[in-house]
Formats: structure tokens, C-alpha cells, sequence
């Protein structure tokens, strides 16, 4: 009886210090529905997203793995939106999250099996034509996570740093960001549909994204700490590590399967020179360029 009379207390503390009647809220947990797994989790909406535009079996795979990619992307940035959000720099959150953050991208470069392996190469030669323009370069998600984790002078690389102006603004470097490679034909200089519809959708929110972020950054955070620990270095560069090298190059070799495993060279759907786009070494991405450099020194 304590118990309930405590909890019951607890409960109008609760609404009392919002301004609220506790009474009222008291009464509507009596008319409430108990919370069940289908309705928590959305299942039958979930399971309703996949559209496939052909009648191959596998594009519904193709389509659910990509659902699965962005997920696990909203997982990334769900933990390091709460990093930035932190005034002070706690060691031991930052470490418990971005070991999460590995986590699932180690999900994310496990999960290529299922595209490699999962599918039937000729099928999906077949209805990836239907894919035209659309392409997994359009993820925004991984455009915000890169926003998110480093200055934007890191996602430039060395050939687009010879483009770049004195004293570059935030509007310049995004001319230059490494991914706008990928997005124009480089016999004309034209912009290919993918990337100007993707920058059509997208391109304001990113640059917004870079300018809240400006010294705010998860690498500008961790630059301010006066002496931080080998543990914290070792995470962060591992994540590093994993999302920029390791998944790139997971998803290169995919890619080489479905494209050029015969040796016929095909074309990406987004219409990008794919070799050499996805290659951690054209990329040149870094999210904690100093931890890179430590490395170099010790060798």
C-alpha cells in the first residue's frame, strides 16, 4: 500500500509541476489501451513501405536492405545529435556512444552480404534499369552524419581543394564537397538529374546544418579537450575507420559484383564514374583528420 501511495504522489509531483491537474491524467490512464507490440513498433505500416516497380522478386530486397541502410543511419545520427547537444565533453558518454555508433556500422558493412549474396545478379541487372535516376549516392542521412562529425574543409578532397577560393565560404566548399564528383559529367561540367534533383531537395538543409555546426562539430569538440584519453582516441578513430574506409570499400566490392564481376563495366544507375567515387582513396574523408596524423607520426 506504501508503494502505490508513493507512485500515486509521484505522479501528481509530476503534473503539478507542469501547471497540470494531476486528476485529469489520473482518469484518462483509465480509459487508456494497453500498449501491445504491433501498434509500438508500427509493423504493419513498416511492413507496407516496400513499392517495387517491377515484378521481380528481389527488387522487393533490394528495397527492404536500403530501408534497413537508413534506419541504421537514424541510429548513427540519433547518438551523435545527443554528443553535440552536450555542453561539456563526458569521456565516458562519448566513448559508450560512439562504441554504438560502431556497432551499427559494423551492421551496415555486415549487412552487404545480404546485397551481394542475396540477389539474383541477373534479375537485378535487369530491374536496377528501372532504378534510373535514383541512386544510394541521394541518402541525406549520410550527408548529415558527415555534417555532423567534421569541418566541412574535411569533405573536401585534394583535387577539389585546388578549386577552392582564399578563405572559402560555406556556399563554396559545398562547390566543392568531395560527392559532387560523383554528380557531374565531367566531359560537359553539367550536373547529372540525380544530383540536381538531390540538391534540389536537400542542398538547403545541408548548407543550414553547416552553419549551426560551425564549431560545433563532434572533431571540433573533441579538438577542445586539453588532454583527452587513448581510449576516447582509439573509439573515435575507430569509427573512422569503419565509416570511411571500411563500408566504402565493403561497398565497392558489392558494387564490382553486380557492375563489372564479368568485366562488362556497366554504369551506376545515378549515372557516377562508381570506381573511382566509391574508393575510400578518391573519397578522402575524414572525420578526425588529427587522429590520422598520430597515427602517421608513430610509424
Amino acid at each position: 500500500m506504501a508503494i502505490q501511495e508513493d507512485l500515486i504522489k509521484a505522479l501528481e509531483d509530476k503534473y503539478e509541476a507542469l501547471g497540470e491537474n494531476p486528476n485529469t491524467y489520473l482518469k484518462g490512464l483509465l480509459q487508456a489501451k494497453p500498449i501491445n507490440y504491433w501498434d509500438y513498433i508500427e509493423v504493419e505500416t513498416l511492413l507496407s513501405l516496400q513499392k517495387p516497380r517491377t515484378d521481380f522478386k528481389d527488387e522487393a530486397i533490394f528495397i527492404m536492405y536500403h530501408q534497413v541502410t537508413e534506419l541504421l543511419l537514424k541510429m548513427i545520427r540519433h547518438e551523435i545529435t545527443q554528443l553535440i547537444e552536450m555542453e561539456e565533453v563526458l569521456e565516458e558518454v562519448w566513448i559508450d556512444k560512439i562504441e554504438r555508433c560502431n556497432r551499427y556500422t559494423q551492421m551496415l558493412i555486415t549487412s552487404f552480404d545480404i546485397m551481394r549474396k542475396g540477389m539474383s545478379y541477373d534479375d537485378y541487372n535487369v530491374f536496377r534499369s528501372t532504378l534510373t535516376p535514383a541512386s544510394g549516392f541521394q541518402s541525406a542521412q549520410f550527408r548529415y552524419i558527415e555534417l555532423e562529425c567534421t569541418r566541412l574543409e574535411n569533405l573536401v578532397n585534394e583535387a577539389g581543394k585546388k578549386r577552392l577560393p582564399k578563405n572559402p565560404s560555406i556556399e563554396e566548399y559545398f562547390n566543392d564537397v568531395y560527392w559532387r564528383d560523383a554528380g557531374k559529367n565531367h566531359k560537359t561540367g553539367e550536373k547529372t538529374l540525380t544530383m540536381r534533383q538531390f540538391e534540389d531537395k536537400y542542398l538547403d538543409s545541408f548548407i543550414s546544418l553547416a552553419i549551426k555546426m560551425q564549431g560545433n562539430t563532434l572533431e571540433e569538440k573533441f579538438l577542445s579537450l586539453s588532454d583527452p584519453s587513448e581510449a576516447l582516441r582509439e573509439t573515435l578513430l575507430k569509427f573512422d575507420v569503419l565509416y570511411n574506409v571500411e563500408w566504402p570499400m565493403v561497398h565497392l566490392n558489392t558494387a564490382r559484383h553486380y557492375l563489372d564481376s564479368k568485366g562488362e563495366n556497366k554504369t551506376a544507375t545515378g549515372g557516377s564514374e562508381w570506381k573511382k567515387y566509391l574508393h575510400p582513396k578518391y573519397q578522402q574523408r575524414r572525420f578526425f583528420p588529427s587522429l590520422w596524423e598520430e597515427i602517421k607520426k608513430e610509424d
